[in-house]
């Protein structure tokens, strides 16, 4: 591996920045592809990964998938390095109480923000990460990126709106919210007062979940990390 790409490779790997080491399986060349730029291991174009290539590299990097195929006609290593996926849950509530857990045996980094202290105790959620701030701030402060998941339970406007309104702006790859559709309905309604356009609100999974039918907070829990995973998982989403 030439120092040019092991530097960067390093220093992106600090930085949690996430990326594909590319290598021809034949010239034994690589590169490094991010979601938004590309660096090659020298400026000849003969090493150069083509416009199909980078577009089918970045497919793979969405899909955090690391693997070994042919592009336009030529055999590439693809080894994909990415921070884990993310969740941030809004409200202590007794499904959060499951969903952390499992979403953290699932390989999520878990974040869990409520302002109100006699819903976010520790003794309630041990070992987590307990962001007891107004949603708005805390999520402006993780910064949720496309491998970020965000999903609201409070089931209380004052804290569920305004991390909606910032989760919509930003680009998770999942926003959920708890309610039934008469609930939904309304929120939707707040939102569009809001200045959130139509197409935005779609992004919504709202009532939350799978349809498996559960109704216990576990079960619940259970419904809302497969559908984050069904989003996650699907091709071109």
């Amino acid at each position: 591996m030439r120092r040019r790409i092991l530097n960067e490779l390093v220093a992106s790997r600090r930085q949690k920045r996430p990326l594909a080491l590319v290598t021809n399986i034949e010239s034994g060349a690589q590169s490094l592809v991010f979601t938004d730029d590309v660096l090659h291991e020298s400026d000849r174009r003969e090493n150069e990964l083509n416009d199909e290539a980078v577009a089918t590299v970045r497919l793979f990097l969405k899909e955090q998938r690391s693997v070994t195929t042919e592009i336009a006609g030529s055999r590439f290593i693809i080894r994909i390095y990415a921070p884990p996926p993310r969740l941030m849950v809004v409200g202590a509530v007794h499904i959060a109480q499951a969903l952390l857990p499992m979403a953290g045996l699932a390989g999520f980094q878990v974040h869990l923000i409520d302002p109100r202290e006699a819903f976010s105790a520790d003794s309630r959620f041990p070992g987590l990460d307990l962001i007891r701030e107004w949603p708005d701030r805390a999520l402006n402060d993780l910064s949720p990126d496309s491998s970020t998941a965000i999903v609201t339970l409070s089931h209380d406007p004052k804290i569920d709106d305004p991390a909606l309104q910032l989760a919509l702006a930003s680009e998770a790859f999942y926003v959920g919210a708890l309610g039934s559709r008469k609930t939904h309905a309304a929120r939707l309604q707040r939102l569009s007062a809001l200045g959130v356009d139509a197409e935005t609100l779609t992004r919504i999974h709202a009532p939350v979940g799978l349809h498996l039918g559960g109704r216990a907070p576990a079960e619940i829990a259970v419904s809302i990390l497969a559908q984050i995973i069904e989003t996650r998982c699907k091709p071109g989403t």
